[in-house]
């Protein structure tokens, strides 16, 4: 799989219509998974989106999720450059490059969809999200 980049979107608990209206005016292949589908037991969030993916017929890919408790929703600020793939090495140096001299948020380490995952501000100010699949096969 090549590494990809492609924009993620952050909502105050709106990500399911917003992802529903992407999917009506892009067509393709909606997936949308909630807190609870991860065992969050919070009855608040267990039905809001952890991650949506919308992979369109055009090659489109468009990322979103509903804010956790304590994260702050600011209009305008609400979007993260997701890099993704399965090789480690060169997803591993963007991280690498990227949260020096930045902020790291999430560390990048294994997570419970199996993946490697880790969440970071540049210095710029820019949020970037790191997923490194396990190699197909």
């Amino acid at each position: 799989m090549q590494s990809r980049l492609n924009p993620y979107l952050n909502f105050p608990g709106t990500a399911r219509g917003a992802l529903e209206f992407y999917h009506r005016v892009f067509g393709g292949e909606l997936t949308m998974n909630t807190f609870g589908d991860f065992g969050n037991p919070d009855p608040d969030l267990a039905a809001q989106i952890m991650h949506g993916q919308l992979e369109t017929p055009s090659g489109f890919t468009l990322m979103a999720s509903d804010l956790p408790p304590g994260m702050t929703h600011v209009p305008g600020t609400n979007i993260t450059i997701s890099l993704s793939g399965d090789d480690h090495d060169e997803l591993f140096g963007y991280w690498e490059q990227l949260s020096t001299n930045g902020s790291v948020t999430v560390p990048l380490e294994k997570q419970m969809w199996g993946a490697e995952f880790g969440q970071c501000v540049d210095p710029y100010g820019i949020g970037w999200l790191v997923n490194i699949a396990l190699p197909e096969g």
